[in-house]
């Protein structure tokens, strides 16, 4: 009866609720584990946040500074969760700071590049990939320069950053992710030449792209998830560029205060670069060494090239082009050495050049006749007179 009464005048005072009993006061302290063990439970997590939970126990047990099955997995995970220690807000990182919201001071300082998965395009009766590629101003959200392709290779970027540096002045900063396309040779070697700072986002952590990202959903709602029956990638550009035009550049964006895209970078004020087409040819020089092959060819950028010289077979030369548009050229002992498009049904009918730099033709060339040496010494006759009579 002792329990029914408890329960009678618990109801009285507090309805059902005053029924429901009370969670333990310990839960998620893990009242096996002693005070030494709780704070070294404590100071792993917080020395290494990227350590999940049954990485540590395991560790620890191994170690035999924890006995097998004294806590369990989820009573770790509460403690670290009522002590503000649980993987969301260590996620990136860099312990518990805080995630604060920031831009450029004003527009054409920094620009954001990234690559975007749209829906698969039917070619030809051929499923392609289609990749959209962009330039995003982070002052102004404003979209400098947009591309549909079927890769997405550091040279289909290279090429969108040079049609936004020929619109646009060159940023003081470009912000990339970590993926290939953004981590070659050539895209740093060009921003250190046009003095742009190349930085890139930590790993895995999409919300430090927020900008971008943002602008990729914005874009799937109002285009790319309604693309339909399209048959080539120009057909797609044209409508990405109606979307720009007609609707996001001119659209209230909200963390602008309501004001569009398109007139907040119309606003900058950051004067001429004088970029021009000279200085971005160099900037976009790429300069290699290749080896020759025996039929003095070389394949450059997945196209195969030719020499008219044949005594640089096999040897290993210096191969200079732009990125701008392409075109090779091989660098030897100070000359400037033209290559052209191999030609293999051309080459039949050619004739063929001396292999050695200044070798007289082959009509005119040092008598040597091993062969008839021998017969002329089996028949007993020499040659010397015959060469002395001419």
């Amino acid at each position: 009866m002792t329990t029914l009464e408890r329960w009678f005048y618990a109801y009285r005072r507090g309805g059902l609720d005053a029924l429901r009993p009370l969670p333990r006061r310990d839960r998620g302290h893990g009242r096996y584990l002693t005070p030494e063990q709780r704070q070294l439970l404590v100071d792993l997590r917080k020395e290494h946040p990227s350590a999940g939970v049954p990485l540590i126990l395991r560790t620890l047990v191994k170690d035999g500074r924890l006995a097998r099955d004294a806590v369990s997995e989820s009573t770790v995970r509460r403690l670290y969760q009522v002590l503000g220690l649980d993987r969301v807000p260590l996620r990136d990182g860099s312990g518990q700071h805080t995630r604060l919201r920031w831009q450029a001071a004003e527009p054409g300082v920094l620009y954001h590049a990234d690559v975007c998965h749209g829906p698969a395009l039917s070619i030809g009766g051929e499923s392609r990939p289609l990749r959209i590629h962009a330039l995003l101003d982070d002052a102004s959200r404003y979209i400098l320069a947009i591309e549909a392709r079927h890769t997405e290779r550091e040279a289909d970027m290279l090429a969108l950053f040079v049609k936004a540096l020929r619109r646009h002045p060159k940023p003081d900063l470009l912000y990339l992710d970590n993926g290939s396309t953004y981590s070659g040779d050539a895209l740093r070697t060009a921003c250190a030449r046009l003095g742009i700072a190349l930085v890139h986002a930590k790993p895995y952590d999409a919300p430090a792209r927020g900008k971008m990202e943002r602008f990729w959903r914005t874009l799937r709602e109002g285009c790319l998830d309604h693309l339909g029956s399209v048959a080539s990638l120009h057909d797609v550009e044209v409508r990405l560029l109606a979307f720009l035009d007609r609707h996001y550049h001119v659209a209230p964006h909200a963390s602008l205060m309501g004001r569009s895209p398109g007139a907040v970078f119309a606003a900058m004020k950051r004067p001429a670069d004088g970029l021009d087409e000279a200085k971005l040819r160099e900037a976009l020089m790429v300069r290699e060494r290749r080896r020759v092959r025996g039929d003095t060819t070389l394949s450059i950028l997945g196209v195969d090239y030719e020499l008219d010289q044949g005594f640089l077979a096999g040897r290993l030369v210096s191969v200079a082009y732009s990125l701008l548009d392409g075109v090779p050229w091989v660098e030897h002992e100070g000359r400037r050495l033209a290559l052209r498009l191999v030609d293999p049904v051309q080459n039949a009918r050619r004739k063929r050049l001396p292999r050695k730099p200044g070798a007289a033709p082959s009509d005119s060339s040092t008598p040597f006749d091993p062969p008839g040496a021998l017969l002329d010494e089996a028949v007993g006759r020499s040659r010397k007179h015959e060469e002395d009579a001419r």
